[in-house]
């Protein structure tokens, strides 16, 4: 992966027990600097119940409550691993592959504990690789990283969000693009903010 002056960002993933926007169990972020992977946090969470759903955990992410249940929940993994973590370079922006609902995750889970959810700059990597690569039939992040040559181990939170990052480094490659800005206005994707 080569390295990009200027294509600094956050990319984050969750896992979720179940359909509650509210369920994480797992988080993965990874700092991205100059398009290269300079540091990256990861966790498990306890989630609010103990309702998984089966085929998640049998065929996806194979996290249980089990796994969980001893783990810290959502807002002290926030105050204490990810919060650090992301103070570090507060200004860069977060990207997730379909954006849209990792960041419901934040916003909801901080809803459900009633703390304030902090407002986020981010972006897609799904809405990217739709316009980079418009002629791959699959723009999902396992196919993506496939057709790329991409090893990693799908659904695990921290490679998940890994993985989009080196999408990204990849996709301003295609489009030489000098930074998260310049990629995005090349493509024409607004930049969003979680609120």
């Amino acid at each position: 992966m080569n390295k990009i002056p200027g294509l600094d960002f956050y990319a984050v993933d969750f896992e979720t027990a179940n359909f509650n926007k509210n369920s994480a169990c797992s988080i993965g972020i990874v700092r991205f600097i100059d398009g290269v992977e300079e540091n990256s946090a990861y966790s498990l969470i306890k989630t609010p119940d103990s309702y998984f759903v089966k085929e998640w955990t049998d065929q996806i992410h194979h996290i249980t409550y089990e796994n969980v249940a001893d783990k810290p929940k959502f807002p002290a993994v926030w105050k204490n691993i990810i919060g650090p973590f992301i103070d570090e370079n507060p200004k860069l922006p977060f990207v997730a592959h379909n954006a849209g609902f990792d960041m419901s995750v934040i916003k909801y889970t901080n809803l459900y504990y009633q703390i304030q959810f902090p407002h986020l700059h981010y972006f897609d990597s799904l809405a990217i690789s739709r316009k980079v690569w418009p002629e791959l039939k699959s723009h999902r992040l396992t196919s993506l990283a496939e057709n790329f040559g991409i090893n990693y181990l799908a659904h695990n939170a921290l490679e998940d969000a890994r993985t989009c990052g080196i999408l990204v480094n990849l996709a301003s490659e295609c489009v030489q693009a000098k930074s998260v800005h310049d990629l995005l206005k090349k493509l024409k994707i607004q930049m969003k903010i979680l609120r």
